[in-house]
């Protein structure tokens, strides 16, 4: 199916040398006590498996880790890592730089990690490198060192309020999976870090390398920066009354039917006037939005599972014509529902 890599003979998996005059490509990730494994190893294995895959004679790709100094270094699940060499130590051409994140648990909540080390590095030497990309919380480190003031850039969901909170400066969107802002990259949570790699796999070499190495590391075929990163029904801020949760459990169940303001006011029996403005503070947006965003959701569960039409999927969703549903994904999630259907159509829809 289109949604997955496609089984049949892998191809060989062996090391491409870079014949004289196309050196690797330089990939420096930093690594620091309390990193996020998959963060570090996710896009590493993605340049790895590319560089093996590689026509011979195209450019390959180095990976080493960086640190305050050389040796080993902890990371959140216990797992050592080796970094290669340290922040102050010459390193040569660096083609693509890779800040992951890390969150560290605090008695009021968990914090992302900022390394004033990571920072002062990026900062002095980030203008020598090609591209500069962030996964998850590392975004926290490359808006510090001033790297994201006036672009768009997301992160992992869970920090990206306090991202927006912090640096003003920044327009962060907690939705897409990965942006890419000229040369500065950031990306969502772990796994997303993937996806960008392949997706600088894909700016490097073309889509059908990019395509070999989702193959081969059983991967879907490249997500879409514009990709959601969670459901909806985890999207709002938890509501304290029970009115406003049962509206959004009546939201989330029922996209299709009438899920305007008088109508939900009514289903929650308070006014109109009353109910908007308690949704609006207890679930940090308003109805009209979250409705939305519950109907793409829905939109999108129904081209991933079923062989339905759009009109069938719109009527059901809750949109009033096929036009509507296409203006409105396109919107979200930067893709039309047909490319999205082909790319991520599950194995046992229809």
């Amino acid at each position: 199916m289109d949604s997955v890599v496609p089984a049949g003979p892998a191809p060989a998996l062996a090391p491409a040398p870079a014949p004289q005059g196309a050196p690797a490509r330089q990939v420096i990730v930093a690594v620091f006590d309390g990193v996020e494994l998959l963060d570090v190893t996710g896009p590493a294995e993605v340049f790895s498996v590319a560089d093996r895959l590689r026509t011979p004679g195209s450019p390959g790709y180095v990976v080493r880790l960086a640190a305050v100094r050389r040796g080993p270094v902890r990371t959140s699940s216990g797992v050592r890592l080796v970094a290669d060499v340290g922040f102050g130590a010459p390193m040569g051409a660096v083609d693509t730089a890779i800040v992951p994140g890390g969150i560290t648990p605090q008695t009021a909540g968990s914090l992302p990690i900022v390394e004033p080390a990571v920072v002062g590095w990026v900062a002095r030497r980030s203008a020598a490198w090609r591209r500069v990309a962030s996964v998850c919380a590392g975004a926290h480190m490359l808006a510090a060192a001033g790297l994201l003031d006036g672009r768009p850039a997301t992160t992992h969901w869970f920090t990206a309020g306090r991202l927006a909170a912090e640096f003003p400066a920044v327009a962060v969107d907690p939705d897409p999976i990965f942006i890419r802002s000229g040369r500065i990259w950031t990306c969502a949570g772990v796994s997303a870090g993937m996806d960008l790699a392949l997706a600088m796999v894909a700016e490097d070499h073309g889509d059908q390398l990019a395509r070999e190495v989702a193959r081969w590391m059983v991967m879907y075929l490249r997500r879409p920066g514009g990709q959601s990163q969670f459901s909806a029904p985890l999207a709002p801020a938890a509501p304290r009354t029970d009115r406003i949760r049962d509206a959004i459990a009546w939201i989330v169940e029922h996209p299709g039917r009438d899920l305007s303001v008088p109508a939900l006011a009514r289903h929650a029996h308070l006014s109109e006037r009353h109910f908007a403005r308690l949704f609006a503070r207890e679930a940090a947006t308003t109805p009209a939005a979250y409705v939305e965003t519950v109907r793409v959701e829905a939109v999108r569960r129904a081209l991933e599972e079923t062989d339905d039409t759009l009109d069938v999927v719109a009527a059901r969703c809750g949109f009033t014509s096929v036009e509507t549903l296409h203006r409105v994904f396109r919107r979200r999630l930067t893709v039309i529902p047909d490319d999205y259907r082909r790319r991520f159509r599950l194995p046992s829809a229809g």
